[in-house]
């Protein structure tokens, strides 16, 4: 390994899920490109996994249990200083904005959904790799407002992990390139089944179908005219929609309704 140079030897790269299925599911995808060299269900073990095997890529799902409660942002922020060569790149079924901020503030590099192809994320990790930010094409725009937005105000310190030259911070800066993955909403890399309480099933069970998946567009981000051309409705429609739901759901206004949906692992 002493004479092994870091281009002629595989990537080194560790899965952080709290699914079992799933987690298999994407290590029996990279297996064959990457040398996988860890794995881990909660923050406690991802930390301490992360610190034992300096993988080159970490897999980070966004909502893992342990810890503070703070999920893959608190692996971030725990794990950086113990091995700071280390790029992150989250992968989660969540693309809500709050989501997508707390862990590229806290020094992830790149941000894609799981709705993303196996070809697709075996080239969104070489891209991190090679110090390239990458984020799912819904999801880019967003990042940059938000981060040219922090540079306007406390600066971009804020969004880059140690050592992570090219990262998160070059996102809100001049100096990096924003790549983003083809992932779409066809074949994915897999699926991760979502268990809701009898609760949460009673507040979605008050939704008819259609004002389900405008609630979730807009809980994701969405404007009212990406919704109507998402669902082939008209803009007056999906207003008449996300009323029904903020009413039915007893919120306020959108910015509850992507906590709630976040809360609940739903979007």
């Amino acid at each position: 390994m002493s004479g092994e140079s870091k281009e002629s030897r595989p990537i080194r790269v560790a899965v952080v899920d709290d699914h079992e299925m799933f987690r298999a599911g994407v290590i029996a995808t990279l297996q064959h490109e990457f040398s996988i060299v860890g794995q881990a269900p909660d923050v406690e073990g991802s930390v301490a996994m992360i610190a034992d095997t300096r993988p080159d890529v970490v897999l980070l799902d966004v909502h893992v249990p342990g810890g503070e409660g703070g999920g893959g942002a608190e692996i971030l922020r725990k794990s950086l200083p113990l091995s700071p060569n280390s790029a992150f790149l989250a992968l989660s079924v969540s693309d809500s904005p709050q989501d997508v901020g707390s862990v590229i503030r806290a020094g992830a590099r790149g941000y894609v959904t799981k709705t993303i192809s196996g070809g697709d994320l075996i080239s969104s990790i070489r891209q991190v790799h090679e110090g390239y930010a990458v984020f799912s094409p819904k999801l880019a725009g967003f990042v940059l407002s938000t981060f040219q937005a922090a540079d306007s105000g406390a600066g971009a310190g804020s969004g880059a992990g140690p050592g992570s030259a090219g990262g998160s911070a070059a996102v809100g800066g001049a100096t990096g390139t924003i790549g983003t993955t083809g992932a779409g909403a066809g074949t994915g890399v897999g699926t991760t089944a979502v268990s809701h309480s009898a609760a949460h099933d009673e507040e979605l069970d008050r939704l008819s179908s259609r004002e389900q998946e405008v609630m979730r567009l807009i809980a994701r981000g969405y404007t009212y005219k990406e919704v109507a051309a998402e669902l082939f409705i008209s803009i007056k429609t999906v207003e008449t929609h996300v009323s029904n739901v903020l009413r039915k759901l007893q919120l306020s206004n959108r910015t509850e309704l992507t906590l709630w949906a976040a809360d609940r692992r739903i979007v």
